[in-house]
């Protein structure tokens, strides 16, 4: 008598332990009746579901143990615990040894609670969790890339290496970068010399610079004969009985500026490349042990960036711009070729904005002096007297070169809004080239009309 108490008191405790495991599990349960096809059976991953058959069964087997482990509850129930991802089969088999069903189990990923967590991370995001054999299969539009990397990650926890991603992400993706470089370059340079000579039964010579005032053994009464390159000097001489004077004076100012400027603007895709090159290449001999081979180097304005849109209008750009010009100030004689140097202005980094600011992504300023004196030593030093025994030079550099960037997030428009720069001219006709001395001419019509008009910003695009 108290054995049997003891056995349903142990029993009724064991079904409602289960009962409660089940509903914390929010596990289901499946029927299985006698002489129809059962359902699959999806359980999830470390988590149980009871199944029912109205046949009392005798005998239970599971395919693979690995994936799913089973106990009976009584000779109706069967408790099913997921263990790890995949399908087997459940048999079961009456008292006769005949069978009552085969139940198809499919264990798979938990995602109740990944769609919970993925709910509260990305709060109004349509995504839509499936499983798929083993795996995680997300499918929807989201927002930004972002937000497709946060539910990539999420996914990650729950089944690593195993998640299908089916994602795509919405608004505009395609990014047009303006680069603007602007270089100033300001020269100042300015030079005063004084060489005197003197020639009476010889020949006397006092200079800063020999060989400006006199060339050769010219006598001083002959034309005085100026180096090349210089400018601005003034030779006077005179004659005081036998003996001949000569002065040189030699002054030079000069400045200039140089004004660079080039705004490339490129499109690309989110997370793209894009380059850009407006220039040409320069070919440059090398030797190889096939003889001479020539090599081209790029010269110009180049651009190449990637952009990728992370969230909303916020933009990461990885830039590299470059804006390069060949030196023919300085030349190398090599193999009978000759070869001129480049000037190059570059810039390699990376920055994060939103549609529509700038940056000043790099800047140089550069000022370079120089101040020269010769003179006669002490002669020199004269007061007002030694500006005559003296040759001055002075030159000053400065360079100051900035570039900005500012990028748009922009959506394709219909082709006949463009405006291109061969639709402002038209060809003259031989009547109005010879008689009229037309070279071009505004086109008729509604080309004309936009021709005419003053676009102050930019245009060709729709900017967001």
């Amino acid at each position: 008598m108290n054995t049997n108490i003891l056995l349903k008191a142990g029993l009724m405790a064991v079904a409602l332990a289960t009962t409660a495991l089940s509903s914390a599990a929010s596990a289901e349960t499946l029927r299985v009746m006698q002489g129809s096809v059962s359902a699959p059976l999806k359980v999830p991953m470390n988590r149980a579901v009871v199944v029912e058959s109205d046949t009392p069964f005798a005998e239970l087997s599971i395919a693979n143990p690995g994936i799913a482990d089973i106990s009976t509850l009584s000779d109706r129930s069967i408790y099913v615990l997921g263990k790890t991802p995949g399908r087997t089969t459940l048999t079961l088999l009456g008292p006769d040894g005949r069978l009552i069903s085969n139940v198809d189990v499919h264990v798979t990923p938990d995602i109740a609670e990944f769609k919970e967590r993925l709910q509260q991370i990305l709060p109004g995001e349509p995504i839509e969790v499936r499983t798929a054999n083993d795996g995680i299969v997300l499918s929807g539009v989201v927002s930004s890339a972002a937000k497709l990397d946060r539910a990539l990650d999420l996914a990650n926890r729950y089944a690593p290496e195993r998640v299908s991603n089916l994602m795509s992400v919405g608004g505009t993706q395609q990014v047009m970068l303006k680069v603007r470089f602007a270089e100033m370059q300001r020269s100042v340079a300015k030079n005063l010399g004084v060489s005197l000579a003197a020639q009476g039964g010889s020949k006397i010579g006092i200079g800063a610079e020999t060989g400006t005032w006199l060339s050769g053994n010219n006598a001083i009464g002959n034309p005085v004969e100026v180096a090349p390159g210089t400018r601005g000097a003034l030779g006077l001489g005179f004659t005081a009985g036998s003996v001949q004077f000569a002065v040189l004076l030699e002054a030079l100012e000069s400045k200039g500026v140089v004004r660079t400027l080039a705004e490339p603007n490129l499109t690309a895709l989110s997370g793209q490349e894009a380059k850009f090159l407006g220039g040409g290449e320069y070919p440059i001999p090398v030797l190889t042990s096939d003889g001479v081979v020539i090599d081209y180097k790029p010269f110009g304005v180049e651009l190449n960036f990637t952009p990728t849109v992370v969230d909303g209008d916020i933009i990461n750009l990885q830039l590299n711009a470059a804006v390069s010009s060949i030196d023919t100030t300085i030349t190398i004689e090599s193999g009978g070729f000759s070869i001129n140097a480049f000037k190059r202005r570059e810039t390699s980094t990376t920055v994060e904005m939103r549609d529509g600011e700038s940056f000043a992504v790099a800047g140089l300023l550069q000022d370079d002096f120089r101040n020269l004196n010769n003179q006669l030593p002490w002669i020199g030093d004269v007061p007002i007297l030694g500006a005559l025994f003296r040759s001055a030079d002075y030159q000053r550099n400065q360079s100051e070169l900035v570039i900005i960037i500012t990028p748009h997030l922009v959506t394709p428009t219909k082709g006949d809004v463009y405006a291109l720069p061969t639709d402002r001219v038209r060809l003259p006709s031989e009547r109005e080239f010879f008689l009229n001395g037309t070279v071009a001419t505004a086109p008729r019509g509604a080309a004309g009309e936009v021709a005419r008009q003053d676009f102050s910003s930019s245009y060709g695009y729709v900017m967001e």
